[in-house]
Order: C-alpha cells, then structure tokens, then sequence
C-alpha cells in the first residue's frame, strides 16, 4: 500500500442522523447484503479510532458469542478483533478489548504520524472524534451508508462547523433500500 488512509464510515438516516433523538439506533442495523459490503471495506482497516461512546457500542463484536452468528457477522467479529483500536477518552480507565489502548487527547500530529507509519488504512468511527479528524484535515475518504429513514433529529453524522469539498468516487443501491456513497475529501 502506498500511503495510509483516514476513512469514516458511517451508518446515517437519509435526514443525516446516526442516532435518533433519544440515542436509539436499531433502525440502522445492516441486512446480510450491506454487511457483507461493510466487511469487505473494512478487510482493508487496520487501526479503528474511537471515541468512548462509539468503542463501548463496538466492543460488543469482542464479546458476544460467535455460536449461532450467521458467516457475514462472524466474519465482521474476525476483522474487528484482527486489528488495532484505539480510543480517545478522558474517562475510560482500561479498555475491554484486546489490541486497544487509550489515548487521553486527540492530536491531530499524532494522527498523522500514524498515517505515515501505518501499512494499513486508518478507520475513524463516531461522529465526535471524526468531526475532529475532518476539522483537523485528516480525514481522505468518507463512506456514507443511507438508511431508508428519517429519524428528524438526533445526533448528527457530520460537523455542522466545517466546509469540505468531496468527490463522489462511487455509489451503490441495496434490495433492502440502504444507499452507500464513497467520496474522497478534495479540500477542507
């Protein structure tokens, strides 16, 4: 691989929201065509940065039982648990997963250090830290799956406070009504 990418990726409700008002998210959950999809986007990741919310959601794919999963969402709990997390939390003492470590600040240097030493892209989940990471001019690709939902409020996928230009590299349509758009971040 020839340079390291910072990717988001996120799951949102068409209106832009990747929680609803009162925090749910259960109408996000992917179907067996868009996870599969999400899978094979994230063979590619090799270290997930997380805010504290966002790790205590995906620390679930260390500990849930993998007996009784269908294939698409064990294969998931392989690639979550085969690479490296780190999470960004002034609160979090010790982390629940292995390969994880906790980092007290977000330092947009630091991140970028790890770009250049990293073989391997670079995954930014939950909207806080990656509205940081795409202030801070980190962030090279963005992948927006669309649900087919308006949830009205919430918190929203995207900073409200910054201006990105973006190009659309590619999109997709699943039977299920999900959308997924690629774009590469062209200029902050």
């Amino acid at each position: 691989m020839a340079t390291a990418k910072l990717i988001y990726s996120a799951i949102a409700s068409l209106d832009g929201y990747v929680a609803d008002d009162r925090g749910s998210f259960d109408w996000a959950a992917p179907d067996e065509e868009v996870h599969a999809f999400v899978n094979d986007l994230e063979r590619q990741v090799g270290t997930y940065l997380y805010g504290r919310r966002m790790y205590e959601v995906m620390v679930a794919w260390e500990t849930m039982p993998k007996d009784g999963q269908p294939p698409f969402m064990q294969d998931y709990t392989k690639i979550w648990k085969a690479a490296d997390k780190v999470v960004f939390s002034r609160t979090l003492k010790t982390p629940s997963s292995e390969r994880t470590r906790i980092q007290r600040e977000f330092d947009p240097e630091e991140i970028r250090r790890m770009k250049a030493s990293a073989n391997r892209h670079l995954s930014v989940g939950g909207p806080h830290l990656a509205a940081q990471a795409l202030q801070a001019s980190l962030v090279d690709d963005v992948h927006l799956f669309l649900a087919p939902i308006i949830v009205g409020a919430g918190n929203s996928a995207l900073p409200k406070d910054v201006r990105i230009k973006l190009q659309l590299l590619d999109e997709r349509r699943f039977h299920g009504g999900f959308v997924h758009l690629h774009y590469r971040v062209v200029s902050t």
